[in-house]
């Protein structure tokens, strides 16, 4: 692909009858040129250019006939409007779990004054596990995100550090001999953090290419994270967080499932590996051959979900 004009252009390479992308090559600079790797099947195609502050031009159709076993199918492209109510029945998923976040945190406070350890512990993992189960929605949060539930991974001090607040340093001091009434201002400064997110969050907005990005991003973050043990801060219950990471999935996609179930083909692989993953997390037994037989289905579980994030990106179609 060569661009000999004077803005960038994303070229398409269409189904010409349907509108569906088969390929394309993004951001193509004026007088640069990029390859675009295609395998074509018996079909017709079109290029579809798309240059900045200009309408979309296409080019000839051209059939092939012989010698090529049938095309694959072309995706029929999403526009931000396509993706408006998925993003709004996410968002109510979220509007509720913030409450139910609250009303945990709440809770954790209430134990941590009591100075009861176990009812603490067993407190802050309800919390934590509501906050987890809000997964797509971390980059909506800004600040908040770090003051509710941030690692201490890049602070000068790491676990000492002041700026190390929230869950994971209620986390840490619980299970690191620390009494729980001294964690308690750190549970009030969570109480505060979450109510200025629930206040913030209905004006905040989302960007529609967010969702179809973090129906993987979740999972990945837990393989990185969790399955590692690299986010832990003492209570050893990443398998836990995972199950809550695929809740967070699941809503995802729940809320792009109208949109994806006729754009990939691949969609119903996704339901099992996610039973998969549930059950290999209940059926624990701590060996070595249980860790890998987990690491390997949520990988699996991210490869079957990581289209998602480019059939969902939104496309120019005019």
């Amino acid at each position: 692909m060569r661009n000999v004009g004077t803005v960038t252009t994303e070229v398409d390479l269409i189904d010409p009858g349907t509108g569906g992308v088969y390929a394309e090559v993004e951001a193509l600079a004026p007088n640069t040129e990029r390859t675009m790797d295609v395998t074509f099947g018996k079909s017709s195609y079109a290029f579809r250019c798309f240059a900045e502050d200009t309408d979309a031009v296409t080019g000839p159709t051209i059939q092939v006939t012989e010698g090529s076993p049938p095309a694959s199918p072309a995706v029929l492209p999403i526009s931000s409007q396509d993706l408006s109510g998925a993003v709004g029945a996410y968002r109510g998923y979220v509007t509720k779990g913030l409450k139910t976040l609250a009303d945990q945190t709440a809770a954790l406070t209430r134990t941590l004054r009591a100075g009861d350890v176990a009812a603490s512990r067993a407190a802050w993992l309800r919390a934590h596990l509501a906050y987890e189960r809000l997964g797509a929605a971390y980059d909506t949060f800004g600040d908040f995100a770090d003051q509710i539930d941030g690692l201490p991974d890049g602070l000068s001090k790491g676990v000492q550090d002041p700026e190390f607040v929230g869950l994971r340093r209620i986390e840490y001091g619980l299970w690191h001999g620390q009494p729980p009434k001294t964690l308690a201002r750190y549970g009030d400064q969570l109480g505060t953090a979450v109510a200025g997110l629930r206040a913030e969050f209905p004006s905040a907005r989302t960007d529609p290419n967010d969702l179809p990005l973090r129906a993987h991003e979740i999972m990945e973050n837990a393989l990185q994270f969790e399955l590692t043990g690299q986010a832990d801060q003492g209570s050893g219950t990443g398998r836990a967080t995972i199950q809550a990471n695929l809740d967070g999935t699941q809503a995802v996609l729940d809320a792009l499932g109208p949109l994806m179930t006729k754009r990939y083909a691949d969609w119903p692989q996704i339901a099992v590996w996610i039973a998969k993953t549930r059950e290999l997390i209940k059926k624990q037994d701590g060996t070595a051959m249980d860790r890998r037989r987990l690491n390997a289905a949520v990988s699996q579980l991210v490869e079957v979900l990581a289209p998602i994030a480019a059939i969902g990106d939104v496309r120019r179609t005019s």
